[in-house]
């Protein structure tokens, strides 16, 4: 709920893939989602938009999806299918949803949604930018049209889970977009990498969740096991789900228990550095803040929040 008791109104950007999914469960028990506006990322669009169509079918949800942009604006990039199955859903051979995506385009949908509702949505970016760049290029006035826009993307001090060893995935597939985003938005929320390691959930705590689950954790479990493999095997503290911070700090701003206002910009050159972010810790070049960077939530509160949309305890 926002905070004047009504319902938080969500719009989602999002590549569907498995932390995608949790994310958008979390998001669907504990808010309202006015559609889901869909990039390739982590898998192909082919495989996103129907991963998308299926999680709303699970839910039983009347959420309308919009595809969007099937590369990034510039050069191609490389998926995460070795994570989450080369469906972006573990390959499991889920029948596919019976309905189908609009036909109106993702950055159409993004335009017209924050015309329709001015200053009521928050924006929740969970993929590479590209659909929300060109949203911008069609409206560059989108930001005063929206009230909160949170991003998952970046490695803050350099570690990151990209090719190119300080980047972030989501920022490293189409930096050219995420360019234009933080040179656009003058304040947001940024949710990076690194925060989403140091908030890991246990394997035990993870595993006993969707054990005591339901439907949704069935079909939750059943889409995870390719990316709760591939965590295990490469020593990371548990289970990353990267996109479930970044909603938990949508839904629930006053979970951040530790934070700083910085500028943040993207690396567009450097064979070693593109796609990085480069946040001016010491205030160096007199730019204005544009992030709210997270370092550290309340983990019982983020971990409450991915229990009740797994219906593992009630909702909160």
């Amino acid at each position: 709920m926002s905070a004047a008791g009504k319902p938080l109104l969500l719009l989602i950007d999002t590549d569907p893939g498995v932390d995608d999914a949790l994310a958008i469960l979390m998001a669907s028990a504990h808010a309202e989602v006015v559609g889901l506006t869909i990039a390739a990322g982590n898998v192909g669009l082919v495989h996103t938009v129907g991963n998308a169509l299926k999680l709303v079918e699970v839910l039983a949800v009347p959420i309308p999806v919009h595809a969007g942009c099937a590369s990034p604006l510039v050069l191609p990039a490389a998926g995460a299918a070795f994570v989450h199955g080369a469906d972006g859903f573990g390959d499991i051979g889920y029948p596919p949803a019976k309905a189908a995506a609009s036909g109106e385009h993702a950055a159409n949908a993004i335009v017209r949604l924050a015309r329709e509702r001015p200053g009521e949505l928050t924006l929740v970016a969970l993929a590479p930018l590209t659909n929300l760049a060109l949203a911008l290029r069609l409206d560059p006035e989108l930001p005063d049209r929206i009230a909160r826009l949170v991003v998952m993307g970046g490695a803050v001090s350099g570690r990151g889970n990209f090719e190119r060893v300080p980047t972030e995935f989501n920022i490293g597939f189409d930096p050219e977009a995420a360019h234009v985003v933080f040179e656009a938005w003058p304040q947001f929320d940024l949710v990076d990498w690194e925060a989403c390691v140091r908030h890991a959930l246990a394997f035990e705590r993870f595993d006993a969740m969707l054990a005591a689950g339901d439907a949704r954790a069935r079909f939750y479990a059943s889409i995870a096991g390719t990316a709760r493999r591939f965590n295990q095997a490469n020593g990371r503290p548990g289970m990353i789900v990267a996109d479930a911070l970044a909603m938990a700090v949508a839904l629930q701003p006053q979970i951040v228990t530790r934070a700083e206002q910085r500028h943040v910009a993207v690396e567009l050159g450097g064979a070693l550095t593109r796609g990085a972010t480069v946040v001016d810790w010491d205030r160096r070049h007199g730019r204005p803040t544009n992030a709210n960077i997270v370092l550290d939530v309340d983990q019982a509160r983020f971990e409450a929040l991915v229990a009740g949309a797994l219906g593992a305890v009630a909702a909160r």
